[in-house]
């Protein structure tokens, strides 16, 4: 009968501590949580973006328990480096997450952060990245999906194009609020002064209002400016260059879908060289001396057959599948 009870005993303390020990353990890794959020709160007040090394990335993005998105940028910001796009990339990230931190939308639920090669090497090897810039979602639950790391070699990554991709992955919607830029309207009032300064001081003589060639050459420099993209760059503020695949430097978008800023300066360039073909073209018709004339044909069917299969060979690069070419694939 002692025997029974002891055992009867035993079993009524597992029941009892048990439940006890449950709750326990629940209400250490709920306490563990709310102080890795409040670190994440107050970490963020004073940063917007979180600086992370190969601990805290480890802290705060793998180990559990985590409720709340992070997106991750992996950079390399050293000018030892060379990432020419780095530093661009991390102004425009920037500006989402003073966008995110200062909007009503704002929560516990989403942070920025980045990991600098110099300062998380080890974060490099653990996500297995050889390139840099690169952004990841790491989900509140689960492990990040291809659809977390953000392709932008087709999209770029630009404020508004960070923040569409980040609410795709967390439903969260991103107003972007860029700082104001004065440079624009002081360039615009610094070249109406000019042009009203040159016009007083020339109020007597203003025949050359009334040169054709003039105005000529001002419409074909607009037209160069307009074929070329200047206005899509001023709408979607893309990057000036991008990082490619192998490492280097990519001067065109490799989609037809986007452009880059030195992009539409070497669109313009090689429209400006066939224009001037044809301008020689034309002119060497017209020539009263035979040798010149030639020259002048010679000159702008040259300028006109490369830099036309140039700028042919730049549009067959971003629109995949077109199979006309001339000189040069």
């Amino acid at each position: 009968m002692r025997a029974l009870a002891t055992v009867g005993l035993l079993l009524t303390l597992c029941v009892v501590l048990l439940p006890e020990s449950g709750a326990q353990s629940r209400s250490k890794a709920g306490s563990g949580l709310a102080d890795k959020v409040q670190q994440l709160l107050d970490m963020s007040a004073k940063k917007t973006v979180l600086r992370l090394n190969g601990q805290t990335f480890k802290d705060f993005v793998k180990t559990p328990p985590r409720n709340y998105s992070m997106v991750v940028m992996f950079t390399a910001l050293s000018p030892s480096r060379q990432c020419v796009i780095c530093r661009h990339a991390h102004e425009e990230f920037t500006i989402v997450a003073n966008s995110f931190r200062f909007s009503p939308v704002y929560s516990n639920r989403l942070f920025f952060a980045m990991v600098d090669f110099d300062e998380g090497s080890s974060v490099f090897q653990m996500m297995r990245l050889n390139t840099a810039p690169v952004f990841m979602h790491f989900p509140a639950k689960g492990k990040p999906k291809g659809s977390d790391t953000m392709d932008i070699q087709r999209v770029g990554f630009s404020a508004e194009v960070i923040a569409k991709w980040i609410q795709e992955r967390t439903d969260v919607q991103i107003r972007v609020f860029r700082p104001p830029n004065y440079s624009g309207t002081v360039a615009a009032v610094m070249l109406f002064g000019l042009v009203g300064g040159f016009l007083y001081l020339r109020r007597n003589n203003l025949d050359f209002l009334a040169n054709k060639q003039m105005w000529g050459f001002i419409a074909v420099i607009f037209c160069f400016a307009m074929v070329s993209g200047q206005m899509w760059n001023h709408i979607r503020s893309p990057p000036f260059v991008h990082k490619s695949q192998n490492g280097g430097v990519s001067y065109i978008h490799g989609s037809s879908q986007g452009q880059l800023v030195i992009e539409t300066y070497i669109v313009m360039f090689l429209n400006a060289m066939i224009v001037a073909g044809m301008i020689l073209l034309t002119e060497a018709g017209s020539s009263t001396d035979a040798r010149k004339g030639r020259i002048m044909a010679i000159v702008g069917l040259f300028l006109v057959a490369v830099f036309f299969s140039l700028i042919l060979s730049v549009f067959r690069s971003k629109a995949q599948g077109y199979p006309y070419s001339f000189l040069f694939k």
